[in-house]
């Protein structure tokens, strides 16, 4: 088996070396990565880090303020686009590409095109976004083929759920904000009838809070209705939006990552998964879905990996931070164990706070421990998210996004450690981060006790380690002790192994000399039943010792 490295690169922020860093700049003041960006070094450096599949966040057109009138491109009104350059979650054109990211706005397509065969010939897989329960609130596709029928085109406006209707409406009202709908600008927006918000919010007045710069996709559901599913015939929004995926599966790509996946019927998610993975035998859906209830559900209907947030980040976020003791993490892994290999592992993406914010632990080195973890506890995939390795704290105060502990999604910016990494210019501590989630990463890649072996839990023998998390994984012939440290000062501690350890794992007692994976230390080891290991632990950090067994 191959351990799946995801890199999720925030496409438009990634390559950018303007270091102006404007409070709500533009593109003019502030810069933008390009495709072009990831050359062949870049890529094969990123494939050096061990990562197997590369996410380009923001790829497909979306609502942004900057006017792109001269290459044919709609211009947005800024009332309903958040900040500057836009959220890419916001798609204003599923047919076309994100122009802030070409060199040639007119080649643009052709230059994704180049991104995806420099990325396969680099040995990497390609994943991008599919944004499947909301679009822009001025969607209109100028790079559709011409057999296909815009979004809302054949709608019928008068009534507010139709099954056959792409979007929802409130007939007879306009759309009424919280906000000013003027924007800086001369005319007002104007939508009549207003159509419903994308998280879910079926009035002509979103708030503050709302997604209220996209409007939801109408997959049949009659929410009006109390969320009932009109599915046959096939409502005219799955056709159109598995065309979609089809179009992008026939540029070569590898997957999708599905945003917000659980907002859209899993009915829906059944015919178009089969249908692409019929024609895209290898093809793969991540799907980001929060509620634990519903997961074997929507994998039954094709998805290949479901985010593990709610139970393994929240987990392990708690863990770092030291509000919960380690045996938490054997909890929730166990209540998803049946569905273990298709749970996606992570610590950072765009929605969280970076590690290193003054939000969550403020240091990147504190989440050393959980990725090591992580990393090697199973054998489902892992994503990093780029800078993640480098300890970025997401502390600036973008516009837009302000000062959350996120890195912005929404405006012009530049990534602090991903310029200071290109120019080698790191700090000494920020050079340690990476070189340990590069090792370890690498395990991860080529220990075949971590790719094909056995895990087994030493935490219910383990009462004493409360800031310690402990395990073994085994393959024929080889043993790997894997003890993570999540105190602020080195330890020593015994690690029991209890005698049902070497029952199932079938491996003998034995005296034997262990090295350390990531140090090359080297410890005399006397494997017996119900015995226990005694070894030294640095502070936020791990052991990773092999056994010839």
């Amino acid at each position: 088996m191959e351990k799946t490295l995801i890199y999720q690169v925030f496409t438009r922020l990634y390559g950018n070396r303007n270091v102006t860093r404007k409070e709500n700049g533009t593109l003019a003041d502030n810069g933008c990565g390009k495709m072009a960006d990831f050359t062949p070094k870049v890529l094969k450096e990123i494939a050096d880090m061990g990562i197997t599949h590369v996410w380009y966040t923001g790829i497909i057109r979306h609502a942004t303020q900057t006017d792109y009138t001269e290459y044919g491109i709609p211009r947005q009104h800024p009332a309903v686009i958040k900040g500057k350059a836009g959220s890419p979650y916001a798609i204003a054109d599923y047919y076309d590409v994100d122009p802030d990211l070409a060199t040639d706005v007119r080649l643009r397509m052709e230059e994704f095109e180049e991104l995806v065969e420099r990325t396969h010939k680099a040995g990497l897989k390609v994943i991008i976004d599919f944004v499947p329960n909301h679009v822009a609130r001025q969607y209109k596709s100028i790079c559709k083929p011409q057999r296909v029928k815009d979004l809302g085109e054949k709608d019928d406006t008068l009534t507010g759920f139709s099954p056959q209707n792409n979007f929802y409406y409130c007939p007879g009202e306009r759309f009424t904000p919280y906000f000013d709908l003027y924007h800086g600008e001369p005319e007002p927006y104007l939508e009549e009838p207003a159509k419903a918000t994308g998280n879910d919010h079926f009035d002509n007045a979103p708030g503050k809070n709302d997604w209220y710069e996209t409007v939801k996709l109408n997959y049949g559901v009659d929410y009006y209705a109390g969320k009932v599913g009109h599915f046959d015939p096939m409502p005219d929004t799955w056709k159109k939006m598995t065309d979609i995926l089809l179009f992008w599966a026939g540029k070569g790509v590898d997957g999708f990552r599905c945003d917000m996946a659980e907002m859209v019927p899993a009915e829906f998610w059944a015919y178009a998964t089969q249908t692409v993975k019929k024609k895209y035998k290898k093809m793969v859906f991540i799907g980001e879905v929060y509620n634990p209830s519903e997961y074997r559900h929507y994998l039954y209907s094709g998805f290949d990996w479901l985010y593990d947030k709610v139970g393994m980040y929240d987990t392990m976020r708690a863990v770092i931070c030291h509000h919960v003791g380690t045996w938490a993490i054997s909890n929730v892994w166990k209540s998803t164990d049946d569905i273990r290999d298709h749970m996606l592992y992570f610590l950072e993406n765009h929605d969280e706070q970076r590690i290193a914010s003054d939000f969550f632990a403020a240091d990147g080195k504190k989440g050393v421990p959980g990725m090591i973890a992580l990393m090697l506890m199973q054998q489902n995939p892992f994503m990093l998210y780029a800078g993640e390795e480098y300890g970025e704290r997401g502390m600036d105060r973008e516009g837009f996004s302000g000062n959350d502990g996120r890195t912005t999604i929404f405006d012009y910016w530049s990534v602090d450690t991903l310029c200071r990494a290109d120019q080698k210019k790191l700090t000494e501590a920020e050079q340690q981060l990476f070189d340990i989630h590069k090792k370890t990463m690498l395990l991860a890649r080529k220990e075949k006790a971590v790719t094909d072996g056995v895990f087994f839990d030493l935490m219910y023998v383990n009462g004493h380690l409360e800031r310690q998390y402990a395990f073994l994984r085994h393959v024929a012939g080889e043993l790997l002790l894997v003890v993570v440290n999540f105190e602020d000062r080195d330890v020593v501690t015994d690690v029991n192994i209890p005698a049902h350890a070497f029952e199932y794992l079938n491996i003998m007692e034995k005296k034997v000399i262990a090295t350390d994976l990531l140090t090359k230390e080297r410890l005399a080891m006397s494997l017996r039943k119900d015995g226990s290991v005694k070894m030294q632990i640095a502070a936020r950090s791990g052991r990773v010792w092999k056994v010839k067994c």
